[in-house]
Formats: C-alpha cells, sequence, structure tokens
C-alpha cells in the first residue's frame, strides 16, 4: 500500500508511535491474539466530538500522548519481548522507560477523509492535520457538495480549521456525482484547480447518499468528459438492491457495474475506495491496464473482521460501510496492501465521525473515527504480516501533487 507523500520546501518528517499508551494497547489486544478489551476503533467514534470545548480541552493531553513511547509487547518462547522495527529506530533515556522505539517515515496523506460539516469541522480537522498535510475530502454533506463553487466555501471553512494545528495543511476535493451532474459542471470542477475528481455514490448505499446516481447510463456523458479532462472517479462500489446479502455488495458491484463502466468509458481512471473484499484485492492487482484502477483501505478493514461487530454484544462504534467482512477477506486486503501491486493501493481511512448519540442508538450511523490516531492503526496492521518496509511509498495515483518516495 502507498501511503503517498508529500514534497515541501522543508522535509517534513513525522516520529509515529507503533503504539499510544494511552489509546492503543487495547486495539494490541485484539489484533494479536490475547483476552479482548474494548478497542479504539470501538470507541473513537463517540468519543470524536461533543462540541468545539471539549476537543481543545483534550488537545493538549493528546498532543503530548502522540509524543509518548509505548512498549510493544509481543511473546517469544512464552516471555515478553521489545520488537524493534521500522527502517529508523532512535534510542533514548527517559525518566519512564530505559529505551524508545521510533518508527519514523515521511508524512503521508489521507485520500478519504470526511469532516462533516458546522461545528464538528473545527473539532475532527485538528486530528487529521496532526498526522497528515494533505487529504481528500468527501462530499457527502447535508445538501451535499456538487460544484466546483460548493466545494471551494467547504475548503476554506477546513483550511481555517486546521490552520492552528497545522497550517500546511491542504484538503483537495471530490463533488458529489448526481444524475444531474453536467459537462459544464465537470468543466468547472477541471479548471477550480482544487477539485480532483468525483464521488459516485449509489443512491442509498451509505450515510448522506439519497442524492446518489441511480443508474449509471445516467452519468455518462458526465463521465466521458471526467475522462477527457483527466479527473478521478471514486467510487463507493456496492450495489444497493434490497434483495442482494449486504456481505455480498461489494463483489456484485465489481461484476454488474465497475466491470462494464471500465470497458465502456476507455480512458476514465477510477479509484474503488475503502475496499473490503478478496474480490477487490483481486480485481484491482490483476486488472490488465497500469494507471486506470487503485483503491483506498482503510485501517478497520485491515485490523478488524465482522467478529468484531457482535463481541459480548452489539459494537456501534465498528459499523461501517461498507461493513466489515469475512477473516480471508480482510488478510486479502491487507495482503494486497503489502503484495507485488501495492502501488495500486493508497492509504485512505474513510475517518467518519458521528456524535455518540448518533452511534450509540436503535439505528446507529455508519463509520469508524480513526483519524486521531490512523497511522498508528496501519502500522498494527503492516507490522502484523512483518512488512512495516511497505507502509512507506511516494508514488501517487492520478499525480495530484508532486510526491517523494522514501522506503
Amino acid at each position: 500500500m502507498r501511503t503517498t507523500t508529500t514534497t515541501t520546501t522543508t522535509e517534513h518528517r513525522i516520529t509515529m508511535l507503533l503504539l499510544l499508551r494511552t489509546k492503543t494497547a487495547s486495539m494490541s489486544r485484539a489484533v494479536f491474539g490475547a483476552r479482548h478489551n474494548r478497542t479504539e476503533l470501538e470507541t473513537s467514534s463517540s468519543s470524536c466530538y461533543n462540541d468545539h470545548h471539549h476537543h481543545r480541552r483534550h488537545r493538549h493531553q493528546e498532543d503530548n500522548t502522540l509524543r509518548t513511547t509505548a512498549r510493544y509487547p509481543l511473546r517469544q518462547n512464552g516471555r515478553r519481548r521489545r520488537r524493534c522495527v521500522a527502517s529508523k529506530i532512535y534510542s533514548s533515556s527517559s525518566s519512564s522507560s530505559s529505551m524508545d522505539d521510533f518508527l519514523t517515515i515521511t508524512k503521508p496523506d489521507d485520500w478519504h477523509l470526511h469532516v462533516r460539516d458546522g461545528s464538528k469541522i473545527t473539532s475532527v480537522v485538528p486530528h487529521t492535520a496532526r498526522q497528515f498535510d494533505r487529504a481528500l475530502i468527501m462530499p457527502n454533506l447535508t445538501p451535499p457538495v456538487r460544484t466546483a463553487e460548493e466545494a471551494g466555501t467547504y475548503r476554506k471553512l477546513i483550511t481555517e480549521a486546521a490552520k492552528e494545528t497545522n497550517a500546511r495543511f491542504e484538503p483537495h476535493m471530490t463533488l458529489y456525482l448526481t444524475d444531474e451532474t453536467s459537462e459544464a459542471i465537470v468543466e468547472d470542477a477541471a479548471k477550480s484547480g482544487y477539485v480532483r475528481g468525483f464521488k459516485l455514490y449509489p443512491a442509498g448505499a451509505t450515510t448522506n447518499s439519497s442524492f446518489g446516481v441511480t443508474d449509471v447510463k445516467r452519468v455518462m456523458p458526465a463521465l466521458r468528459k471526467m475522462a477527457e479532462l483527466g479527473l478521478i472517479l471514486q467510487v463507493h462500489g456496492e450495489v444497493t438492491h434490497q434483495t442482494v446479502d449486504i456481505f455480498d455488495c461489494e463483489a456484485r458491484y465489481i461484476d454488474e457495474v465497475l466491470k462494464p463502466l471500465l470497458d465502456e468509458v476507455k480512458d476514465l481512471r477510477v479509484v474503488m475506495e475503502h475496499i473490503t473484499t478478496k474480490n477487490a484485492a483481486d480485481f484491482v492487482s490483476t486488472f490488465p491496464e497500469d494507471g486506470r484502477l487503485a483503491a483506498t483501505i482503510t485501517p478497520q478493514h485491515v485490523l478488524l473482521n465482522r467478529n468484531a461487530l457482535f463481541k459480548g454484544g452489539m459494537r456501534p462504534h465498528v459499523f461501517c460501510l461498507p461493513i466489515l467482512k469475512r477473516e480471508e477477506h480482510r488478510e486479502a486486503v491487507l495482503n494486497a496492501a503489502v503484495g507485488t501491486k501495492s502501488e495500486r493501493f493508497f492509504l485512505g481511512t474513510d475517518s467518519a465521525p458521528h456524535p455518540k448519540g448518533a452511534k450509540e442508538s436503535a439505528c446507529g450511523c455508519a463509520g469508524v473515527f480513526s483519524a486521531h490516531a490512523a497511522l498508528n492503526f496501519y502500522a498494527m496492521a503492516f507490522d502484523s504480516v512483518g512488512k512495516l518496509d511497505k507502509l512507506e511509498a511516494g508514488k501517487n495515483y492520478g499525480e495530484m501533487v508532486d510526491m517523494t518516495e522514501k522506503i
């Protein structure tokens, strides 16, 4: 998997802990097979935000947490040991630990992010701005972001929210594709300088998708114009037929929609967002043309399988769409990210915050909030298969920005 990296006047590097002492220790126990405790991915959505005051009250504590070294306990021959991993290991003395282990990588970008709107923006954007300098912002607000002008207004709000935490943070925008998206709207998007593509939500597939595309045939003129102008189609790849099992929606979308679309619009570049199945991983990996098809991968879909939804009861904070799948699919997606075609897979957290009451309810919202510790989660997943060397890379699908590759 490619964690696409930025080039700036000064090299910005982020010293990243493999685990956060106070935030992700319970996740490590869940992932590596010890006694299950409630994981950070299960609790993070509820603690994402209640209001701006809550965020500011805890910000200093979180900054210190990101700089606190955590022990990374594994077992060897029945004994606890500490594992040194990464391209660079730094050791230092401190009052709390005789040796600190750090993984240092070039600062990556997040190519799939939700930051919501209104007062929520100021609560959630700083979490991403601490770990990333760029992010591709999803448009599924109410009402959705459908034009370059609307995206420009939204972008200013996000930039302002990030300024205090990271003045370099740069939101890249994608527009909401609807049945009414015209070629003129596509042309305006291409001229904007900050819109990178359009997001195709099948109507009813996920949060705020009621404005989505009802039939791909209705948007063919817009898709052909996108291909002509070099804009990228970001796809939520699930069918929404009520007769299709929720665990099969992604596989059916590939066969019924995506394959025919790629055949019909030959020059269109597509990113299949937040893939969850072996079907999608294999389809992207084996696609015969380089540069036309890629995928983003979330932390939850390489750390958790669908059992996590029901451990000890219903777990609303790991409910997301696409939904978590069987273990064989989790393994396949992770293996694709570190495999021979890893350059086709990109970091896209799909971090999707909701207020606590919207998650813990009779009809809880879909979405996992992971922005506060996204890189830590990815490092855990990659290290679980001994592939931390694959975590960092610089190839950038679609040449959205200048990149520098560092291994």
